[in-house]
């Protein structure tokens, strides 16, 4: 990308707290969204990969877009209702962070509504960062190549629209 990119997030009240939420409508079906989302293989084109049975309730996730040096995160499922939704806390650091993913029939294509509870860590890195992670899953899934999504296009340019958000 060349362009700064349009911020799609809003921060809400929600039943956990105040929630950073970002919709995208996708081309794909449900199915195949869910899979980029919960399997390894439809994972690491865009973010990273699972580790360990999901069905345990727990797995290991390592981001593999990023530094080769990242570790591993522990990610709790909290909640798991194919192809619908799902919500996970996982560690990052000291932090937990409480995720969610709901997705709905949208014609031929998805919609995708991603929250995350705001925590200790400002608006201003998350959610230019889910923006950038959520443009890389709509190029894995139209099948190009998510590493030509650029970083500095979201970061710094989309923090003080979040950090605004926050407020």
């Amino acid at each position: 990308m060349n362009a700064t990119p349009e911020p799609r997030g809003a921060v809400v009240d929600a039943p956990g707290g105040r929630e950073l939420q970002i919709r995208r409508d996708l081309t794909a079906g449900i199915d195949r969204v869910w899979a980029a989302l919960t399997t390894s293989a439809g994972l690491e084109p865009w973010i990273g990969r699972l580790e360990g049975d999901p069905s345990s309730g727990r797995v290991t996730f390592v981001m593999t877009a990023e530094d080769e040096d990242v570790p591993p995160e522990e990610c709790v499922i909290t909640e798991c209702t194919p192809p619908r939704t799902f919500s996970v806390v996982t560690s990052v650091g000291e932090d937990s962070w409480h995720l969610r993913v709901a997705l709905s029939e949208d014609g031929e294509g998805t919609r995708l509504l991603f929250g995350q509870i705001l925590g200790a860590e400002p608006a201003g890195s998350v959610g230019p960062g889910w923006e950038y992670y959520l443009d890389r899953l709509e190029c894995a899934l139209a099948g190009e190549d998510a590493a030509g999504v650029g970083w500095d296009d979201y970061y710094p340019a989309l923090k003080d629209h979040y950090d605004a958000l926050a407020r």
